[in-house]
Order: structure tokens, then sequence, then C-alpha cells
């Protein structure tokens, strides 16, 4: 199932989290352009590794795009793709447009690193789900797992999650990925989730095709049960105890590029 000239819109694809999701690419360089380049990363090594935000795509172009998308059953509208979403100087305005056109509910995946950003946060602000990447507990981990943008400091971006949530009006997530540098760091980063105290957390492995294996059921299941023990009373959500749905996107190449293979 194809459907040519789309550059920014991938999917829809079958979330295990979401429903039927169409993906928006608000970065969507030939490149990954990241603030990370996390080493389970499932499309591939970021090549500019940036903290600095700018316009990549116009939005006038995209909402374009989004007109001539065939009517086909959408959930959710999540904002991803190859590289960091905030890092779009013109995310809100991407949004308020969406708003304009469409009925379903807008998300934005994010890494986080930003939100320590007053003006990220005021774009974050006007989607209806928030996910929030938190995959470290210590400024060693996070560097050993995310490899993180000069500057930018696991303190900072805890300290502009809690500033965030205590303000949306919305449903904020955090995500939590799991592989062989934090598989045992589960305590630690249950701590850092309480102190943010989000709607839901999702503990995560990589199951489509990445460069490190992913942490088995087994192992999983310790660590998730070490976030409810923690985080009592915030649900937690993990991947082997969830249904995973497959989908046929309108291009399988362009959704790949953003989202990866589906592991065998």
């Amino acid at each position: 199932m194809g459907f040519p000239g789309y550059q920014y819109i991938y999917g829809p694809v079958a979330s295990w989290r979401y429903g039927r999701s169409l993906g928006i690419d608000p970065v969507s360089a030939a490149k990954k352009t990241c603030s990370f380049d996390c080493v389970y990363c499932q499309v591939g090594k970021t090549v500019l590794l940036t903290d600095q935000r700018s316009v990549f795509v116009p939005t006038e172009a995209l909402i374009g795009e989004l007109q001539r998308v065939p009517p086909v059953e959408i959930d959710q509208i999540t904002f991803a793709g190859n590289g960091e979403p905030t890092l779009a100087a013109n995310l809100g305005e991407m949004i308020r447009g969406i708003r304009n056109i469409r009925s379903e509910r807008i998300a934005v995946i994010t890494n986080a690193s930003l939100i320590w950003r007053p003006d990220v946060r005021e774009d974050l602000a006007l989607a209806d789900v928030v996910i929030a990447k938190l995959d470290a507990a210590t400024e060693t981990m996070f560097g050993d797992v995310n490899h993180p943008a000069a500057k930018l400091t696991i303190e900072e971006i805890c300290g502009g999650l809690r500033v965030f949530k205590k303000k949306f009006k919305g449903r904020m997530v955090l995500q939590a990925m799991f592989v062989s540098p934090n598989r045992d760091a589960a305590a630690g980063i249950a701590k850092r989730a309480l102190s943010i105290g989000p709607d839901e957390i999702e503990v995560n492995t990589p199951l489509r095709v990445s460069p490190v294996k992913p942490l088995g059921p087994e192992e999983m299941a310790g660590i998730t049960k070490i976030f409810r023990e923690i985080c009592a009373g915030i649900p937690v959500k993990t991947v082997y105890e969830e249904e995973r749905k497959k989908s046929e996107p309108f291009c399988r190449e362009s959704t790949e590029r953003r989202r990866g293979k589906e592991s065998a």
C-alpha cells in the first residue's frame, strides 16, 4: 500500500500503547538529527547531534500533506520521527495547525532533552498527550545510555519534567527503555519517576530491530515489579504484557526510516 508524495507523514502504525497512530516527523532530515545518540536507537546512529532548535519543515507544507491523507481509521496523531521533535522550533505552530483540520488526539514522543526550556514546555503543553523518555538515574548512566549533546544533564531534564507536569492539562507518560547498561538501575529510575509524578509509566525494551539485544520477559517482569512497588498508585505498563499489533503503513520504507524494522 503506497501513497506517493509524503515527506513528513508516515504510518499509520499500530501501537501497543496508543492504537492506530499517524506519525508526524517535524524534523524530516535526510540524516538523523537528534539531541541524543541512544545506544538502543532503532533508527540508527545520530548523524547531527544538536540541542539547537530550528525550523526544518514549513508548517504550511506539513498541513498540506495532512490534508491529502486518505480516509483511514486513525486514533492518534503522533509527533515523533527520525530525530527529536522538540528540535522543531515551529512545533507549537504545527500542533495548532493540525487542530484546525483534524479531530484526533495529538501526542508528542520526546526524549525530554529540551524540556528545561520554557519555550519547549509551551509547545508541548498544546498536545493532548506527552510521552517523555527517562532512561537513567545518574549523570554517568545518562551519558552511557543516551549519549546526549553537550551541556545536557539528567538533573536539568528531571527538573523540567517536574515543572511541566505541574502545569500540563493533558496526559503525561514517562517511558523508560531498558537494555544491558541500565538493567540494574530500575530502582533509581523509578524513584526519579515518582518525584515527577506522571499519569502513567511505560517500561520498555527494544523489540524492533536494534543495535543492542532486548531484555527478556523474565528480566522485564522483575524491573516492572520494582516500578510498581516504588511508584505505587501510578499505572505501569510493560511491553511484554501488551498485545503487539501489526499495521500496513502508507509507505513501508518511510515508516521504517522513522520507527525501525519489526523483529522477525
